[in-house]
């Protein structure tokens, strides 16, 4: 890639204390870099601009992530060191100052003082749509609370992006986000989750998969889950099956490297909504194999096929079953 002459990317409060200007003394060049050319971004209005970036995949940022991270001026992210590769990827020099979990409480009034002095300040999380499991949000209130205008550059959600190829019902769903560490609100947690007339989206390490697994099967049972790998990279993998088959296949050694999003469905009376379910199935069974009845049934209601197939072949047992 053509680097920008006269330019470099620059930090201020950096993690390794290395504070860099520009060589040659020069200002800041409020461009990008895409196929070759050198694209020029439009100024940006003071205020606060929450800006999507890849969850893995750089080419999955937008146009207008690349215009709003070139044109400001100040990212502030959890990592600088992952946000400077994608700033490099596509020649943006714009100053970057660490904003996490661990320094926020001292990196807030000095973000909300350069705002207030009529800055464009970026913020970004290591990966996807920021204040999505990440401490944005208390930096936003702040923000609207001093007057001072908040915008969202949509764009590449790990979130979403599962829930896209899991094929669970998308219409209602729960973001739970990481679960407890220890193994006991783990456990009461999934307890509370268990009601949730709703797809539930979880995110998880590799580490803790096979614990969080075990631990989903036993307190939620026989429901279809998703698990979706390294979503967007090179080694990306998504796996359908019930809930402790899952488990059953990591705990006997399936990779557990990488980041984790789990899909799970929703309680099958939940997922119902309202329907009955027997009447569903004897009208089906009157017209069509217990195959297709149960496929058709499922698709309606967006229930786990293998407990409408449960209750399927109970009531071609009963006596009358495809009549209704």
């Amino acid at each position: 890639m053509r680097q920008i002459p006269g330019a470099e990317t620059r930090y201020i409060d950096g993690m390794n204390r290395r504070d860099r200007e520009p060589l040659g003394g020069a200002e800041k060049s409020q461009v990008f870099h895409l196929a070759g050319h050198d694209i020029a971004a439009s100024p940006l209005p003071p205020g606060l601009y929450l800006v999507a970036t890849p969850i893995g995949n750089l080419a999955d940022v937008t146009l207008r992530a690349l215009e709003t991270l070139a044109a400001a001026d100040l990212i502030a992210c959890e990592d600088t060191r992952v946000t400077r590769r994608l700033l490099d990827r596509y020649g943006i020099t714009t100053l970057l100052t660490p904003y996490h979990d661990h320094n926020a409480a001292a990196a807030r009034p000095k973000i909300l003082e350069r705002l207030a002095q009529g800055a464009a300040v970026a913020l970004v999380s290591d990966a996807g749509t920021p204040l999505i499991s990440d401490p944005g949000y208390k930096l936003v209130r702040a923000v609207q609370a001093a007057g001072i205008p908040v915008t969202a550059v949509p764009g590449a959600s790990s979130v979403l992006a599962a829930l896209m190829v899991a094929g669970l019902p998308t219409d209602r769903f729960f973001f739970e986000g990481f679960l407890p560490a220890k193994a006991t609100a783990r456990r009461s947690r999934i307890g509370e989750l268990a009601q949730l007339p709703a797809t539930l989206v979880l995110f998880e390490s590799g580490p803790r998969l096979e614990a969080a697994l075990a631990d989903l099967a036993a307190g939620l049972g026989e429901r279809d889950a998703v698990i979706c790998r390294e979503l967007t990279k090179l080694h990306e993998e998504t796996r359908r099956d019930s809930l402790p088959a899952l488990a059953q296949y990591y705990a006997e050694g399936g990779e557990t490297r990488g980041e984790f999003v789990i899909i799970v469905a929703a309680p099958a009376a939940a997922a119902a909504e309202g329907t009955d379910l027997d009447a569903l199935l004897r009208r089906a069974l009157a017209d069509s194999s217990l195959k297709d009845a149960v496929a058709a049934v499922a698709d309606a209601t967006g229930q786990p096929r293998r407990q409408i197939y449960q209750r399927a072949l109970t009531l071609v047992k009963e006596p009358d079953a495809a009549a209704d």
